[in-house]
């Protein structure tokens, strides 16, 4: 297609209607004079208080670059792990999340995308937490959150909301306390249940609260999806797409031990990276293909993916439930193992070419060994897939990079089984020391490069008309 530049309009022309003839005014040299003056004055004094209100910080406001610095994959909750019956009503929760990215202003994401009903929340407030593994909150750094200005939000069933952004400086590394009020729990809740951090739940309106010592323990999140922070241009965030190895069994509650948290206190220690934040989009028992207790990888990577501010990169440790679960209740002839692999490189394939589409690079992380796992009990048929999916995703032409978990976490004397020092005991998880090894073996270098496109402040253009301008215009329109 001829491509033809727009038509310039000249501002010194007043429009015609169409159909209209333009009816040419003529006026004394003099005042034509005196006009073109007092044009330029105004046009001056126009274009000087636009460089002033972008110099005085009024453009830079708009260009709020928001990052993700936590977030929790949305499920539906179990019964066993859902709020307490006792807990129906009038309800005040308090949940403790780690932040990999600091920021001077937040906001905070709400879920109730597996409810049946609308949810009503009567207060949301957050505060610094004392530490991780108690309720209490820093004196003096309660804040309510308000959603498009009002205190109160019902959310409705299948959907989530973001709260109105809200100064609140968090630092790197730092635990935020959310408490919200609910006046009634719906029986269909919204959640993470391998949340590895206690949360609180207490009868009443407490969300101001400095403590809760009567408070209900539960190792379980509930509604909270995600806490983002306002970054530099520069800012990216890191996101973890996994199953319950990324989602830290066998790790420390409260302890912030899984390999994405150390992928975080790594980032934070190098100057090239300490605007990286990482997400640990982990869900227990997640696979590429089939559902289990959540949403499959492929049908939730819109939403924990792609929906998530800042992301630039993604790490995709998938797979192991695949290959597991195709044998759980026994062996399968061989067509189904070479089918299983087949479709498992088309999700893979699927999740980098929709990665390159919204400007994310996709790295590869290869499957680590679970021979003499006590919940699957893989035979050679599955280390033989085990073995041909990570050929492909190391081969060069798929993922933008590789993480071999594999090589590193594997004993050299039986590679098809976790390094003893790293197995938390069921030869299928990492210990709190095989996480840390998992985070030292990815390489920073990965990240190094521009971890963002650079939002440029927008260029205003200050002109001046010359005699001789002025006169060819004259000539122009008069």
């Amino acid at each position: 297609m001829h491509y033809q530049p727009p038509r310039r309009h000249n501002p010194e022309r007043p429009a015609t209607l169409a159909g209209r003839r333009h009816e040419r005014i003529r006026c004394p040299r003099q005042s034509f004079q005196n006009a073109m003056g007092k044009k330029l004055e105004i046009r001056f004094a126009i274009a000087l208080a636009l460089a002033l209100f972008a110099s005085t910080g009024g453009i830079a406001s708009a260009q709020i670059r928001w990052v993700g610095s936590w977030a929790a994959s949305q499920q539906l909750v179990e019964q066993q792990n859902a709020l307490p019956t006792s807990s129906a009503h009038d309800v005040t929760l308090r949940q403790i999340v780690h932040l990999s990215l600091g920021g001077t202003e937040l906001r905070l994401h709400l879920s109730n995308r597996f409810g049946t009903v609308p949810l009503h929340f009567t207060a949301v407030h957050i505060a610094n937490s004392v530490v991780a593994d108690s309720p209490k909150i820093v004196s003096g750094t309660d804040r309510p959150l308000t959603f498009s200005g009002q205190l109160d939000v019902t959310v409705p069933a299948g959907a989530g909301y973001v709260c109105d952004p809200v100064e609140f400086p968090v630092a790197a590394l730092s635990d935020l306390a959310i408490t919200l009020h609910i006046d009634a729990v719906p029986d269909q809740q919204t959640g993470h249940p391998g949340s590895r951090a206690t949360s609180y739940v207490a009868h009443g309106d407490l969300v101001s609260a400095s403590d809760l010592p009567q408070a209900t323990h539960l190792d379980h999140w509930y509604f909270v999806a995600g806490v983002d922070v306002s970054a530099s241009a520069q800012a990216a965030t890191i996101v973890a797409l996994g199953d319950s190895i990324t989602d830290g069994h066998g790790s420390t509650t409260n302890s912030n031990n899984r390999w994405t948290d150390f992928l975080a206190k790594r980032l934070q220690a190098s100057p090239a990276t300490r605007l990286l934040a990482v997400l640990n989009q982990g869900v227990g028992g997640n696979r590429l293909l089939l559902d289990g207790l959540g949403p499959n990888a492929s049908a939730r990577f819109d939403h924990d993916v792609l929906a998530q501010a800042g992301a630039r990169y993604l790490i995709v440790l998938e797979g192991i439930n695949d290959i597991g679960m195709l044998t759980h209740d026994g062996e399968v002839p061989q067509s189904e193992h070479d089918a299983l692999v087949r479709r498992v490189l088309v999700a893979y394939q699927q999740i980098i070419t929709n990665s390159h589409t919204h400007g994310i690079e996709a790295i590869g992380a290869t499957i680590m060994p679970f021979v003499g796992s006590e919940f699957y009990h893989p035979g050679l048929a599955s280390e033989a897939d085990r073995q041909a999916i990570n050929q492909w995703i190391r081969a060069p032409g798929h993922f933008d990079a590789v993480i071999d978990f594999d090589e590193v976490m594997r004993d050299p004397e039986h590679p098809d089984r976790l390094l003893p020092a790293f197995d938390s005991g069921d030869h299928l998880h990492p210990s709190p020391a095989g996480y840390r090894a998992m985070a030292d073996a990815i390489p920073l270098s990965l990240f190094a490069g521009d971890s963002a496109a650079v939002v440029e402040a927008p260029q205003i253009a200050i002109t001046f008309d010359d005699p001789a301008s002025r006169r060819r215009r004259e000539r122009q329109d008069f």
